[in-house]
């Protein structure tokens, strides 16, 4: 890729990133939601699903119910979905087509072949005895783009790029996912330590693929404090919070010095501003002020992250979504 780089094909690399993360970080939710999730009776609730990723007047708009049929139809195969999977993975097919000079065949083919494979997904494919190989599918794709990507881009701009994307995306999934599932999953007393609970936690460290990794840190001991803590603020988690924004950083901080870009100062200060309050805080501290409120308040400031990136480097108004896509 030539030192220059047009704003629209940054903005695509930006996007290509975030909708593959965005599908990956969906097959892990509902992959979860349909193994481990249930409730204090063992029965499986879809709700919190929709409501996870703001769709419930959509949802409703077009289902009676939030059920397992309707939720993985809803996010996995409705092209007129804009938050489903195939939607997700058609918009990062697209702004890879308008890429196609400047990634690696193998990028392109892989995610060419991965797209019309999931796809071809039909009603079969959500049957219960198929759910686990579907997502398995799903997830490997991802992870087979995000591995190609680095081990064929070429490191100039459209790596940084892409790298802020991916990282932007991951954090704010991250923080939605337990802004809903740790109120929800929250117990009543006398719960509290029962295994209904400990499996509740479980399924939440692994829709955020932090199963194993907490473990190795805390053992077997599940709590909503250490749960929160892990995602939001340790530095060595790949998924957390803290991490993201740590990496969101150094990835701008090195794009403006190395390529003299003089603009994202604003979203620069953004970072660091949102790094200071992850690195000063507690778990404790947090639950004192409110999670959701803190939560809130970080998405706030990724978003104007996301807007301030926009504005400065891709010449257009901001998308904050990410739904209106075709760059």
């Amino acid at each position: 890729m030539s030192e220059l780089l047009l704003a629209r094909h940054a903005d695509c690399l930006f996007w290509l990133a975030r909708y593959v993360e965005r599908a990956e970080n969906l097959a892990r939710i509902l992959d979860v939601n349909a193994t481990f999730a249930r409730d204090s009776k063992g029965a499986q609730e879809w709700l919190p699903i929709v409501q996870l990723h703001a769709d419930t007047k959509r949802f409703v708009a077009r289902h009676t119910e939030a059920s397992q049929e309707t939720v993985l139809r809803f996010y996995v195969t409705d092209p007129e979905n804009p938050t489903s999977i195939v939607s997700a993975l058609r918009n990062a097919h697209e702004n890879a087509r308008t890429l196609r000079p400047f990634i690696s065949t193998e990028m392109w083919v892989q995610l060419n072949v991965f797209y019309n494979r999931v796809r071809a997904f039909g009603e079969a494919s959500l049957s219960p005895g198929r759910l686990s190989r579907l997502f398995e599918l799903i997830k490997e794709g991802c992870q087979t783009h995000t591995g190609i990507t680095e081990g064929t881009f070429f490191r100039d701009q459209g790596w940084y790029f892409y790298q802020i994307g991916r990282y932007l995306e991951r954090a704010d999934q991250t923080t939605r996912l337990l802004d809903i599932k740790y109120h929800h999953l929250l117990p009543a007393p006398e719960a509290v330590g029962s295994p209904v609970d400990a499996s509740q936690w479980n399924a939440l460290l692994r829709s955020a693929a932090g199963y194993y990794a907490y473990r190795r840190i805390h053992s077997s001991v599940f709590t909503p404090a250490r749960v929160a803590g892990f995602m939001l603020l340790n530095p060595s988690f790949p998924r957390s919070v803290a991490l993201c924004v740590r990496e969101l950083g150094l990835l701008l901080t090195e794009l403006k010095s190395r390529h003299g870009l003089r603009r994202g100062d604003r979203a620069a200060e953004d970072l660091d501003a949102l790094q200071a309050l992850l690195g000063t805080l507690t778990i404790q501290q947090i639950l004192i002020r409110g999670l959701h409120e803190f939560l809130d308040q970080i998405q706030r400031q990724l978003i104007a992250v996301n807007d301030h990136i926009t504005a400065a480097f891709f010449g257009r108004a901001p998308a904050s979504t990410g739904v209106q896509t075709q760059h």
